[in-house]
Formats: C-alpha cells, structure tokens, sequence
C-alpha cells in the first residue's frame, strides 16, 4: 500500500507540473522562441579615404622604420622595451610641437599687442636742447661753415640719444647703425640717414658742403626734433 501511494503521489505530482509548465507555454505574454540574429550593419570606406590612408602609410612608414633603427638601440640601452620608448617619444614629440605652437601664438598675440597700443617708448629730442642745437649749428653756417654746422647736428644728436637712451648704443656705434636702430621713430632715422649721409661725404670722402646740404640736414632734423624753422 505504502508503494502503490507513492507512486500515484509522485504522477499526480509530475501532472500537476506538466499541466502548469503547458500554461506557462500557452501565455502569449511570454516568448519562448529565439530572437533573429541581429544583422550586422556593413560600413564600407569611402574610396578616397581608403586611398589617402594608403599613401599616408606609404609616406610615413619608411619615417617609422628609421625612427625605429635609430632610437631601438637607445631604448635597449636604457632599458626599455622599443613600443613602451616609441609612445614616450611620441610624447616628448606631442610636447615639443605644443611649444612651438604656444611660442608662435605668444608672438602673434605679442606683435598685435603692440600694434594695437600706442607706443610707449618713442624719443624725441628735448625741444629746448633741440632749439640751443640749431642755434648754433645756425652761427657756423651763418659763417659759410656747413661741413661743421652738419657735424656739430649729428655729434651733439649722439649724445642726446646716448645720454636719454643709453641702452640703444655703444660707443662703437656708427651714424649709420644708429640711423638703422628700430627705437627710433621714422623721422628720427631719416634724420640721421640725412645728416650721417654729408657728414661722410665731408670727412671721407673730402667734398665740401653747401647751403643746400646744411638746409636738407636741419630740415630733417628739425621734422624730427619737431621743432619750427623760421621761414
């Protein structure tokens, strides 16, 4: 008895779990079948791109290969392994250019700068000095003197700058290469290109100066000196 009740106990069991497994299968709430393989979307390289890869390769791994021959040995000799000592290239390359472009930028940045602002350093001769100049160059052409009166413009011009300005010129300094020196606004280095020019011609080259020469010398220097000449 005790057998023949265990074993309808253990089928009704096994029904009673077939019955609910089938009514499980039978809610259409739930879904049982394998989904569909998701198909795999296809992206196809352009041509050109393909072909700009291509010769980019072809440009740059000829460079790699000797980068490689050169720095390897260096790589075993400290130690490394050559991918791990190619990436810290790479990155000191990386480093480099970063400087170059802050440098170049730093220098655009600069020249627009002082473009764009009013500049603060522009010299002028002392208009009272500037006047007691031409004054006495003034008494030595009034004598026929005009070698002199061009020389004694361009002597006393140097040290005026030389005293204001002691940072812009060496004594060594010629009349040409203080007439070529960048401080200088563009009269003032039309003046002394002027007065250096007549200068030379008297005492190098042994011609005597006129009027016309002592009149283009303090014409210049005056438009620099911004000084009024009288008519």
């Amino acid at each position: 008895m005790t057998t023949s009740g265990g074993q309808i106990s253990g089928q009704q069991a096994a029904g009673d779990a077939a019955r609910a497994w089938q009514s499980v299968r039978d809610n259409t709430d739930l879904q049982f079948t394998p989904l569909p393989p998701i198909a795999k979307t296809q992206h196809n390289t352009p041509a050109w791109l393909e072909w700009l890869m291509r010769q980019l390769e072809s440009l740059f791994a000829p460079i790699g290969r000797l980068i490689e021959a050169i720095f390897a040995p260096l790589a075993r000799l400290l130690g490394m392994s050559w991918p791990a000592f190619k990436w810290l290239l790479i990155g000191l390359a990386a480093l480099l250019a970063a400087f170059i472009l802050w440098q170049i930028a730093r220098g655009i940045f600069e020249r627009r700068r002082k473009g764009g602002a009013p500049e603060a350093d522009v010299w002028t001769p002392d208009q009272a000095e500037a006047e007691a100049l031409l004054s006495d160059a003034e008494k030595l052409a009034a004598e026929g003197r005009f070698a002199e009166a061009v020389h004694l413009l361009l002597r006393r011009s140097v040290q005026q700058i030389a005293r204001s300005r002691p940072q812009w010129i060496a004594p060594a300094n010629t009349a040409r290469e203080i007439a070529a020196l960048p401080m200088l606004p563009e009269g003032g280095r039309r003046a002394f290109g002027e007065i250096a020019r007549r200068v030379e011609r008297s005492r190098y080259a042994l011609r005597n100066l006129n009027d016309d020469d002592w009149q283009a010398a303090r014409a210049a220097y005056a438009d620099f000196a911004r000084v009024g000449l009288p008519s």
